[in-house]
């Protein structure tokens, strides 16, 4: 099966608009530049908050980046903007958008991943498969990424943040996610992989919080009953 692969054109100029919103619009801190690697595959994990979390990360990491975006975010303004950026639309099943994520990572780019699948508290409790079977399958390194201040406690996952709010982005040291040769088969190989990277990404959000005085919300519209419409 041929795959549509994301032309880097998109991450070109759309991670301008980002490191606008990033570095203009709002306050951000960005830590760790240094961890994603400046040449070849990689994967940014980062935990999920608020809804500006996917423009301001894709801003700030030093190169061109797609990121699986949910299907419901890509309609009207907002999903025009996404398409033109060449993000990756995840529908049904996420086959294709992994297969797309996959295609990306052999040529040699970037790809973004929030991990637990929607906005929330953003602790990294629990992630989905998705990203764990993209480091399996193509090598790549992880970086573990933490984002904070997007949201506040009591503000909807929607939020746009006033101008000037302070935000901090840390990338972590980049891991290797290979299931080591006693645990076998491909069920076994993804658990594996899925609590290596949860573990990596709850360390990374940890280290953050332990050095600002910026917090997580403390509430979490999944726990609470509170589900909006979220992206990936």
């Amino acid at each position: 099966m041929s795959v549509d692969v994301p032309s880097r054109w998109g991450p070109r100029w759309s991670r301008w608009v980002g490191r606008f919103l990033a570095r203009v619009l709002w306050r951000t801190e960005v830590r760790g530049r240094e961890h994603v690697p400046a040449t070849g595959a990689a994967i940014v994990a980062c935990n999920h908050v608020g809804l500006i979390d996917g423009p301001v990360v894709h801003g700030v990491i030093p190169r061109g980046s797609h990121f699986l975006i949910r299907h419901g975010m890509m309609s009207g303004v907002l999903g025009a903007i996404l398409r033109a950026a060449q993000q990756i639309s995840v529908e049904g099943s996420g086959r294709d958008a992994l297969a797309k994520g996959m295609a990306v990572l052999r040529r040699g780019d970037v790809v973004g991943v929030f991990p637990e699948g929607t906005r929330g508290a953003g602790t990294a409790a629990a992630v989905h498969g998705g990203a764990a079977w993209l480091a399996i399958q193509s090598g790549a390194p992880v970086v573990p990424t933490a984002i904070v201040g997007s949201r506040r406690t009591g503000e909807s996952v929607n939020v746009w943040p006033r101008p000037g709010r302070r935000l901090v982005v840390a990338f972590g040291e980049p891991i290797s996610i290979i299931p080591p040769p006693e645990v076998r088969g491909g069920r076994a190989k993804q658990a594996w992989a899925a609590e290596r990277l949860a573990e990596a990404l709850r360390d990374q959000v940890a280290r953050t919080l332990e050095t600002t005085d910026l917090e997580l919300p403390l509430d979490d519209p999944r726990r609470d009953g509170r589900l909006e419409e979220e992206s990936a």
